[in-house]
């Protein structure tokens, strides 16, 4: 079985950065129009794609997504840190990723509490990222009361992707409450595809812009 293996050196998401420049972000037109001291949740954008499908428009503020880049890459560069998975056959996947609170194994389909080739185990998910979970709870009302346990973080490069799939192999209990699943974009716009099936032609295609959950 060939397994995916992290390089020689620790990847950093961020190679130029310093910790004396100042972060810059894109922001969509609609964050800018906030005004001082407003929060996330006075200022998203709802939309309904579909029966228990939500977006929220730029709901993670400019600060907020900064923060959250800055703690990726000091996670990301430790044990556990951002590593190329590969199926069985060896062929990698195009994107860079790591697990917080259980680590997950892509030839397995399955979460574990440590990496099967190097035994890292998980970093803690930060508790900034699950209090902007937690917001949107007064955001939705149709969102059941969020306390993530498990975070995948993926990076993505200019070429960069993933293709149609289901996140259906979370636990059975969490299936069976109808737990949701929690998406967050950071970066450049990118297209997000969904369906009920994996034909991308008949697939819906909307862009989520940095900020959007």
């Amino acid at each position: 079985m060939t397994m995916s293996h992290p390089s020689t050196q620790p990847f950093d998401l961020c190679p130029n950065y310093q910790e004396s420049t100042k972060a810059k972000t894109t922001i969509p037109r609609e964050q800018k129009k906030r005004k001082a001291g407003e929060s996330s949740t006075e200022a998203a954008s709802v939309q309904y794609l579909r029966p228990g499908m939500v977006l929220l428009k730029g709901f993670v503020k400019p600060e907020d997504q900064i923060g959250m880049v800055r703690m990726c890459r000091q996670l990301g560069k430790g044990p556990g840190g951002f590593y190329r998975p590969s199926y069985k056959n060896g062929a990698k996947l195009n994107l860079w990723m790591m697990s917080l609170g259980k680590n997950w194994d892509l030839t397995t389909r399955s979460y574990g509490p440590t990496r099967p080739f190097d035994g890292a185990q998980a970093p803690t998910i930060p508790d900034a990222f699950k209090m902007i979970a937690l917001t949107a709870n007064s955001t939705v009302s149709e969102f059941p009361q969020i306390n993530p346990g498990v975070c995948i973080v993926n990076y993505y490069t200019n070429s960069g992707k993933l293709g149609l799939h289901q996140d259906k192999d979370e636990s059975e209990s969490s299936l069976t409450k109808g737990l949701p699943f929690i998406s967050i974009s950071i970066g450049d716009t990118a297209e997000f595809l969904f369906g009920n099936t994996r034909d991308k032609d008949q697939a819906t295609k909307i862009n989520l812009e940095s900020g959007d959950f």
